[in-house]
């Protein structure tokens, strides 16, 4: 076994998993916005979007199985209703915004089109790449990815090395806390534990070696790929801050902060025209080639779950496309609004079964798994009826959860569960 090829393969495809190109358009605007506070919103935003998903491709590497084993120990058929959801979910938001992505970044600036129309061209083609599995997807893939770091990490350096260092006035009170919702949006901790089997099968069929040595080479090509994407996210949202306070005077920026303008004002003053131009093509590319992963894995999903059936893969990609159409003729920013409420509601859920999933067996027993999970649910419902609507009635029995103010309500009530029921299981096991 080739320890240092190995650790480089794995680093590469752990980093490509989480680096969804959709998810570039976060931190500039969110940089911008915190201003001064941009380092303590890069490290909440570094919490969901990089860590947890981290921990989640550790957990993989302990179950060594697929989404269903994640919630398992809750009940099967909660498993059963989280799969369906969690997919539902990577369809009709993930999916879409890379639709919308590519339209903001790039077709509509060079041809003026309407959403509706990139949308419907975008899908087509998606499903015909669905429909017709080609290898040039995983080529595309292979290569894209490192120049599109390439073209970002010039536009961080010369950036940064350009600008005054001068910041605008912070934007937001909680910078912490707003990064870790943020962070919600990237959909990264979903995208852990939806496909990161697949690079735990893939390390299985390339490598012979033991379970630890399996383990430890995961490990490491997490923390490898953690650190890459830190500096791709800190640096971005660190020149949002800097260098997007320098290009404050366009009329169209100040008075409408789109993601996508941001990015592509910042990527033009960092390296010209052809720069971006070639910038906004490989992104494009990258959201393209999401979008066909997102839908494919949906379909072989449901595939697997009705009987192998390729008519019942057919008919998913199709569903998938059509919806992807409807939502992603939508802006980007309505797509993030839209995003919310779902995100506030899955994403805590999907963050406690991660983390038990790489707790010791004696703090991670069926018993613990149920009251965490239900006690998440519950204080969880607080913050999505909050955003969808606000009532005085709810502020007042918020106001005695903490953290609920800050739409993290779910925090402390899980993890006193976590202890409490684990240590009162461990207590009866040894009496």
């Amino acid at each position: 076994m080739n320890s240092r090829k190995e650790l480089f393969i794995t680093s590469f495809g752990l980093f490509s998993l989480f680096f969804g190109a959709g998810n570039l358009l976060l931190p500039p605007l969110l940089g911008y916005n915190a201003g001064e506070n941009w380092f303590w919103v890069a490290i909440g935003f570094m919490i969901t979007a990089v860590v947890i998903p981290i921990i989640g491709i550790l957990a993989h590497a302990r179950l060594q199985g697929t989404l269903y084993d994640f919630g398992k120990k809750v009940s099967p058929q909660f498993s059963f209703i989280y799969c369906i959801l969690i997919y539902v979910i990577a369809v009709a938001i993930p999916s879409p915004r890379t639709a919308a992505a590519t339209h903001e970044i790039a077709i509509h600036p060079a041809f003026g089109t309407s959403p509706l129309l990139t949308s419907a061209i975008y899908f087509a083609l998606v499903l015909v790449f669905v429909l017709n599995r080609s290898k040039i997807l995983g080529f595309i893939g292979k290569f894209l990815t490192p120049l599109i770091v390439i073209m970002l990490l010039l536009v961080i350096g010369i950036g940064l090395f350009s600008s005054e260092m001068l910041t605008n006035t912070s934007q937001i009170d909680t910078p912490l806390v707003t990064g870790i919702l943020e962070g919600y949006q990237t959909f990264d901790a979903i995208g852990a534990v939806v496909v990161g089997a697949v690079i735990i099968i893939s390390i299985n069929f390339r490598n012979k070696g033991s379970f630890e040595e399996k383990k430890t080479l995961i490990a490491k090509s997490g923390w490898i790929a953690g650190f890459g994407l830190f500096i791709i996210y800190a640096g971005l949202i660190s020149v949002g801050a800097y260098y997007g306070s320098e290009i404050n005077i366009n009329e169209e920026l100040s008075n409408d902060m789109q993601r996508a303008n941001l990015l592509r004002a910042i990527s033009i003053a960092s390296l010209g025209t052809f720069g971006n131009t070639v910038l906004s093509i490989l992104i494009s590319l990258a959201c393209f080639t999401t979008a066909v992963g997102i839908i494919a894995g949906t379909a072989d999903y449901f595939k697997g779950l009705l009987g192998n059936s390729q008519l019942v893969y057919i008919v998913t990609a199709i569903i998938a496309c059509v919806l992807g159409v409807i939502v992603g003729q939508l802006d980007f920013h309505s797509i993030i609004v839209i995003a919310v409420p779902v995100l506030l509601f899955i994403y805590p859920i999907t963050i406690v079964l991660i983390i038990l999933n790489v707790l010791p067996e004696q703090f991670s027993t069926p018993l613990v798994f149920r009251a965490v999970v239900i006690v998440t649910f519950i204080f969880s419902i607080p913050d999505v009826v909050g955003f969808i609507s606000p009532s005085e009635g709810l502020a007042e029995i918020t106001k005695y959860i903490p953290l609920a103010q800050q739409s993290l309500g779910w925090v402390l009530p899980a993890l006193v569960t976590c202890l409490v029921v684990g240590l009162l299981t461990n207590k009866t096991k040894k009496a």
